[in-house]
């Protein structure tokens, strides 16, 4: 609830109390300022949270791969023949950060990898996640 600041009673207005246009320009400079200085420590967690994506996608990969190995006896090279169907890219208007590739397969071997197709703190260099028959996400290519 606003306070009534004064009334005048010649011209029967209210004076209410605000901000003027030159309060509120200021407190949005400081706050961008505040933004600038604390950007650049923030782009090294976002790069973390968004490879938690390719993390989870190639461990699903690494169950179907092991649960197509424990039947045909060896590792498949189609993501089809695991029933595994890569998330939409954000370049094909889906959520995906990286895109994924079976680089090999082979009856007791296999390797998969996920390439980002978003360079997530602009110096040029592409995150890149791969998985083999150990389980174990491994960053080869840091962003």
């Amino acid at each position: 609830m606003m306070k009534i600041k004064a009334y005048n009673k010649s011209n029967n207005t209210l004076k209410v109390a605000a901000y003027n246009l030159q309060e509120v320009l200021i407190v949005l400079i400081i706050i961008g300022v505040l933004l600038l200085l604390a950007l650049p420590n923030l782009m090294p967690l976002i790069s973390k949270t968004k490879s938690i994506e390719a993390q989870t996608q190639l461990k699903y990969v690494y169950n179907s791969q092991t649960s197509y190995r424990y039947m045909y006896s060896k590792y498949a090279f189609d993501f089809s023949d695991i029933d595994f169907e890569a998330p939409k890219t954000i370049e094909e208007n889906g959520t995906s950060n990286y895109i994924y590739e079976i680089l090999s397969a082979t009856n007791n071997t296999f390797k998969a990898r996920a390439t980002a197709i978003t360079d997530f703190d602009g110096d040029g260099i592409f995150n890149v996640w791969e998985i083999d028959e150990t389980g174990t996400p491994k960053q080869t290519v840091k962003d």
